[in-house]
């Protein structure tokens, strides 16, 4: 099917949804409060409706905010009123206004709790091993994963202080950001100034990161690799870096890039004796990762679903959605990530910071 054709009927879908939704809700609050501002009611509809598109041309706070939480209400509205209209008719046309209030209170509770859930970071700890032995006497290392930092106007300096918080208390030997580093425009990441903050994430083996989609779809990805560049984190595109202690970090490019290298290309040069952590945004090639001598692969994307019941499609599409899989001797980390993409909410899931302690031994 044609792209033009798709988007042609997502956006009839999309809309047509939108107008069921806002003729529930007129004949809501005109049978709970009389309510008789059609006008007004139709103008903030419309702006909530196309608030999320306006900013992509409309840099603005309130248009982010104001759509993403409109999706919230289309996403779930699907579920919800045609749940609510089989009562109401069922009950031969009664509890509309009852109705009307579970339903608002549900929202209520999804806005509050969902954004409790975005903003506040949970810290998660796994330990595995690895037979493979490091360059140096330690047999440990404690390594940080945070992905799909998502950094744009509303997840700024404040969000991600957060994690520079977590990182000094948690006193990581190594941070992986496995990509969606910005969220498609690097403005506000240099008007933010968030280099600065960025600047504050160390460890004593490096900061490594890669692209993410949303790092390639403004058509920022060169700045934004000089900006980390800059402050010391090398974002591997299709590379790979020896640390200090005698790990190899391979950093994909993102699945977005069709011409990326394949997983057996990438570690065709890499010797076999040496521990091996490869960064890569999307969990779309754990098996081949398991197959081509990968120790551990690190991925994000998902968000877990981000909103439930979404995680059910997520835990469809990818072998490792989120959390930890191990195959053999090869284990798999999907974060659900510490920023969000859309709406300021998360529900079913909740941002999260990823550590795991990795034992190396040698057989």
């Amino acid at each position: 099917m044609p792209t033009y054709l798709i988007l042609i009927l997502s956006l009839t879908f999309y809309l047509t949804t939108c107008c069921y939704i806002a003729y529930n809700g007129w004949r809501w609050l005109q049978a709970a409060f009389s309510f008789k501002y059609k006008k007004s009611y139709i103008a903030v509809i419309s702006f909530l409706s196309f608030a999320f598109f306006l900013s992509y041309f409309i840099p603005s706070v309130v248009l982010e905010l104001a759509g993403g939480y409109w999706f919230i209400i289309v996403g779930y509205g699907l579920i919800l009123l045609p749940l609510a209209n089989i009562i109401y008719f069922v009950s031969k046309r009664r509890w509309k206004v009852q109705i009307g209030y579970i339903i608002s209170a549900f929202f209520l509770f999804i806005f509050i709790y969902g954004s409790y859930n975005a903003w506040s970071p949970i810290v998660r700890e796994y330990d595995i091993s690895i037979n493979k032995p490091l360059m140096t006497e330690e047999n440990e290392l404690k390594v940080l994963i945070a992905s799909d930092l998502h950094m744009n106007d509303i997840i700024g300096a404040n969000h991600i202080q957060r994690l520079v918080s977590i990182s000094k208390e948690e006193e990581p030997d190594m941070i992986l950001l496995p990509g969606d580093i910005i969220d498609d425009n690097i403005t506000p990441y240099i008007e933010q100034g968030l280099s600065d903050v960025m600047l504050q994430l160390r460890a004593p083996y490096g900061v490594y990161a890669v692209p993410g989609n949303h790092d390639y779809y403004g058509g920022h990805l060169l700045q934004l690799r000089a900006e980390l560049e800059e402050i010391n984190i090398p974002l591997l595109m299709d590379e790979t870096i020896m640390t200090k202690n005698g790990i190899m970090i391979v950093g994909r490019e993102d699945f977005t890039n069709t011409e990326r290298l394949t997983i057996e290309e990438l570690m065709a040069d890499v010797p076999p004796e040496y521990p091996v952590i490869m960064l890569d945004h999307q969990p779309r090639e754990i098996s081949e990762a398991a197959e081509h001598g990968v120790d551990l692969i690190v991925s994000g994307h998902t968000h877990r679903g981000q909103v439930f019941p979404a995680n059910i499609i997520t835990g469809l599409l990818f072998e490792n959605d989120w959390g930890h899989l191990q195959i053999g001797e090869f284990h798999s980390f999907t974060t659900s990530g510490f920023g969000f993409w859309g709406p300021a909410v998360r529900f079913g899931t909740r941002a999260e910071v990823m550590i795991v302690n990795i034992t190396f031994s040698e057989e």
